[in-house]
């Protein structure tokens, strides 16, 4: 089996790291959090190939791991024995690739250029259920501010913004979702613009008594921000704040993110609410936190 390391070997990877932790039995317990193919034995990759269901290798759907199945491949190893014309006469081309690319054979060149975004999304799920409004504008704002950093990175405006709450759909109790668009015009990369917008499209769904679990802001119909539009219909001219929002990253950037923010998302250091991530396995900050630095005791 090749050494050389495919996209479809680094998913499966992933996938394997996930797995072995969350779901403990399912893949050997060295393998949690870091799966690398390289390094692992000819023993070990034939293991995990054997533990893998087809329908969990990127680019085989549900529809051909049934299809699959009828012919006997029941495993991941079973397809990377599968002969390679057999594939391809059986299906496609592209199953054939997904074979070959198990295989440690390449058929799928890196991309040097990322296409264009076609929208952004930030989403988190919260630390613990929010049944007020107060925090609720919290953590749209400081979706919004970070979907609008990444925004102006790629150098883009947005013509329209989609923001959503939900319920879990695993804790008992009344389901709730709604959504809201609101429309930017003209579009615009400015963070304040975009956070005003975000919380009046949250202000349109918001209804009280519910446990809401998840929210999250999507821009769509994003452009180059050095090809903009007029309006010939607006009374006046939005003040562009451009160069503002660029020294704010910056700011960021160099002292760290949420140096600068903006107010309505509340203070990060001091989530009284409860909305934020819980992050119990996050890496300790060990440059920019005096307190998680390790302190050795001889």
């Amino acid at each position: 089996m090749g050494l050389a390391l495919t996209k479809t070997l680094a998913k499966l990877c992933n996938h394997v790291a996930k797995n072995s932790e969350r779901k403990p039995g399912s893949y050997p317990a060295e393998l949690q959090r870091v799966c690398n193919w390289a390094e692992l034995s000819d023993h070990l990759r034939t293991d995990i190939l054997g533990r893998t269901a087809p329908g969990e290798i990127w680019g085989v759907g549900r529809r051909i791991s049934a299809q699959l199945a009828e012919q006997g491949v029941l495993t991941a190893l079973d397809l990377v024995r599968m002969p390679n014309q057999a594939a391809r006469d059986g299906w496609s081309v592209v199953l054939e690739r997904t074979v070959r690319e198990l295989q440690g054979v390449s058929c799928m060149p890196l991309e040097l250029a990322s296409a264009p975004k076609k929208q952004i999304a930030c989403t988190r799920s919260f630390g613990h259920p929010i049944t007020t409004l107060p925090p609720l504008i919290e953590a749209v704002s400081e979706f919004e501010t970070r979907a609008a950093e990444k925004l102006r990175a790629g150098g883009l405006r947005v013509g329209a913004l989609h923001v959503f709450v939900h319920t879990s759909p695993f804790r008992p109790g009344r389901r709730f979702y709604e959504t809201a668009v609101i429309q930017m015009q003209p579009p615009t990369s400015d963070t304040k613009a975009l956070v005003s917008a975000a919380v009046r499209g949250l202000g349109l769904i918001y209804e009280p008594g519910y446990q809401l679990s998840k929210a999250g802001v999507m821009l769509q119909d994003l452009g180059p921000a050095d090809m903009q539009q007029g309006d010939q219909l607006s009374e006046e001219p939005r003040r562009d704040q451009s160069k503002l929002m660029e020294a704010i990253d910056r700011v960021n950037a160099r002292f760290g993110k949420g140096t600068v923010y903006v107010a309505s998302t509340g203070e990060p250091e001091h989530d009284e609410s409860g909305w934020r991530m819980r992050q119990e396995r996050r890496t300790p900050r060990y440059t920019t936190k005096l307190d998680e630095i390790p302190i050795a005791r001889a």
